[in-house]
């Protein structure tokens, strides 16, 4: 698939913000509001800090902040709605004062999706490509919002005992046009959808690094890709880093590889080292 298919995708315009896919890479920033997120669990918990964070995180270039108060770390339990609710809906009320970029909503359960776009989030983030909660396409179809369907299998509990595939990319592929499919039949328009190969989950080290390699095959869905290998399990075998982290020049290769491979928009941690990352791949691949 050439470049030239790439910057057929219709862009999608949010508020007084157009992503013109194919012209650069899109960067959106974690804001995890969670105790015990893998990277980090605990240090945006307080809603000062939180906002703080989001601050730096724009200062640094993100075009969109994602804010996820459910852990979806491996091995991560499943919390309370009340929970979840309680530590996104007032961080999202005071980004949508305090910050000019978007606000996406990390969750699998259309109640609080409902609940964060009503507080001003503007898109949705969803592990589980809305297969968890089967009310969550229709939702996001009523609040007229884009979505991001990532690939899964299990849940962030189970997910590492899933990964045996025949054929990772086909089978992933496979995954993504029967969630477009329904999505589009929920009374989502294709130009609100995005989509996440979802690296690290259910994924073994080797199917993460194959996914990146062969990333350019999703494209012929015509819908624009986000990948997330930020800090990730499989950076930290290769560089033989356990903490986090020290891996943010792996993820800035990760990165690389990902453009190269036709990612529109890129889920990190660290924000003003892939944004050098992001100009520089650009200048490279894009132009």
């Amino acid at each position: 698939m050439t470049r030239d298919k790439q910057t057929m995708i219709t862009p999608l315009t949010i508020r007084d913000h157009t992503f013109h896919w194919g012209e650069r890479t899109y960067l959106m920033g974690i804001l995890n509001v969670t105790p015990d997120s893998f990277s980090d669990g605990g240090e945006f918990d307080t809603l000062d800090a939180a906002l703080a964070q989001a601050k730096k995180l724009v200062a640094d270039g993100a075009d969109i902040i994602d804010v996820g108060g459910q852990s979806t770390r491996p091995g991560a339990e499943q919390i309370s709605l009340e929970e979840e609710l309680n530590r996104v809906i007032p961080l999202i009320k005071a980004l949508q004062e305090e910050v000019s970029v978007l606000i996406s909503i990390d969750t699998t359960r259309a109640s609080v999706a409902q609940a964060a776009v009503e507080a001003g989030a503007d898109l949705v983030n969803d592990i589980s490509g809305g297969t968890y909660d089967n009310q969550m396409l229709p939702v996001v179809a009523e609040l007229g919002v884009p979505i991001v369907l990532m690939h899964i299998r299990g849940t962030p509990k189970t997910m590492q005992q899933l990964t045996d595939y025949e054929d990772l990319v086909g089978e992933i592929y496979q995954f993504f046009e029967e969630r477009i499919e329904q999505a589009i039949q929920a009374g989502i328009d294709r130009s609100r959808l995005i989509i996440d190969p979802g690296i690290g989950f259910a994924k073994t080290y080797e199917q993460s690094l194959e996914l990146l390699r062969r990333l350019s095959e999703f494209r012929s869905l015509e819908v624009p890709i986000l990948v997330g290998p930020s800090r990730k399990s499989f950076i930290g075998r290769i560089l033989d880093r356990n903490d986090p982290k020290l891996r943010v020049w792996g993820t800035a290769a990760a990165c690389c590889a990902a453009i190269a491979g036709s990612a529109d928009l890129l889920r990190v941690h660290d924000v003003a080292e892939m944004y050098d990352v992001c100009r520089v791949a650009d200048a490279i691949w894009r132009s």
